[in-house]
């Protein structure tokens, strides 16, 4: 099994309006994105190619949305884990950037 291109662990992953995990994993690998739980069940994945993602402009610095299979998803990657949101944009840049190159797009 390959490494993964793109891990981050304890990510919150919301679905508007609700909630579905404050401690879940975004992996990308083998071009595919997964989201997943905290105890590893997918809660859904795509091609990178069918993925649509950005920060929008109202969203904080460690936050990213993503369009997976026509449903939107909010992603917070905290980089430092404590969840306040103060953290920098590095978890969420580094997720939109791997989210590029594997698709294929510089």
């Amino acid at each position: 099994m390959a490494e993964p291109e793109f891990t981050a662990r304890g990510v919150r992953i919301a679905r508007w309006p609700r909630s579905l995990t404050r401690a879940g994993e975004v992996r990308i690998e083998d071009g595919r994105l997964a989201l997943l739980t905290s105890y590893g069940s997918e809660i859904d994945s795509a091609p990178v190619g069918a993925v649509r993602a950005g920060r929008p402009w109202f969203a904080k610095s460690d936050e990213a949305v993503a369009t997976v299979n026509g449903t939107r998803y909010r992603l917070t990657l905290h980089q430092d884990g404590d969840g306040d949101g103060t953290g920098d944009s590095a978890g969420s840049g580094r997720f939109l950037a791997a989210l590029k190159r594997a698709a294929g797009r510089r």
